[in-house]
């Protein structure tokens, strides 16, 4: 749910276990794993207790700010152990599921449908907030236009990610809003690197950072809501910027 400016160069630990969450750190500035994990829990306890005990841990976790894995205007974070790329030539976005027909799109395609473009603060459940971010793409509803429609079953969208494990979820009304785009671009229409989850990446603009899913390859219409990577750690399903998370931080949409 963490991403980071263009151009930084990182050193990654491996995770000890599948899905554990990993390091990313700027070359002279190593982090111990522990340390890192450690701060990354007080965070979490953030979340589960409420906006004025992650106040108290941001003055905690403050001076080890330096420390952590940045650049420019955002944070990295991945779950796996390293950083997952695909170019564009070989990229493929998969919309399957309870649709009329299932389809393949590659990135030229996508491209190639209507853009939209939103501009929007990106804030993250931990706390920070990176104002009046650019992105660009493709509306989710029209995806799902593109696959024919969905099925009168279908309630919910499972999104999927090639790093092979980080999952999330919208319901179906929530999918067909303005704001929710496969994006393609990001800061004045420059491709989304690796590094941002590119080439291709959900872009859930009024709920916090961790259900805009990074690397997206694949969009299966469901029944039900099936909760995600981070769901299955705590956070709320329905992750609306300052009306989940016991958070109330200013609306992004």
């Amino acid at each position: 749910m963490w991403n980071v400016a263009r151009g930084a160069t990182f050193h990654m630990t491996e995770p000890e276990e599948p899905g554990a969450p990993v390091e990313l750190t700027e070359p002279g500035a190593p982090v111990g794993r522990r340390v890192f994990l450690g701060l990354l829990g007080l965070a979490g306890l953030g979340v589960l207790f409420g906006p004025r005990l992650q106040d108290r841990l941001a003055a905690t976790i403050r001076p080890f700010a330096d420390l952590l894995p940045s650049g420019g205007r955002f944070r990295i974070y991945s779950v796996v152990g390293s950083l997952p790329k695909r170019s564009t030539s070989e990229y493929r976005l998969r919309v399957d599921g309870l649709v009329a027909t299932p389809v393949e799109l590659t990135y030229a395609d996508l491209v190639a449908m209507p853009p939209t473009s939103l501009t929007r603060d990106f804030q993250c459940v931990t706390g920070w907030r990176v104002a009046d971010v650019a992105w660009t793409g493709v509306l989710l509803r029209e995806l799902l236009e593109r696959a024919g429609g969905v099925q009168p079953s279908a309630r919910a969208l499972r999104f999927h990610s090639f790093d092979g494990v980080y999952t999330e979820s919208l319901t179906l009304d929530q999918a067909r809003r303005d704001d929710m785009l496969c994006a393609y671009a990001m800061e004045g229409d420059q491709p989304i690197t690796s590094a941002h989850g590119g080439p291709v990446r959900l872009y859930a603009a009024p709920m916090y950072g961790y259900k805009s899913l990074k690397w997206l390859d694949r969009i299966e219409v469901v029944d039900r809501v099936v909760p995600g990577y981070w769901e299955e750690r705590g956070y709320d399903v329905d992750a609306w910027v300052g009306r989940s998370n016991e958070r109330d931080d200013d609306p992004t949409s």
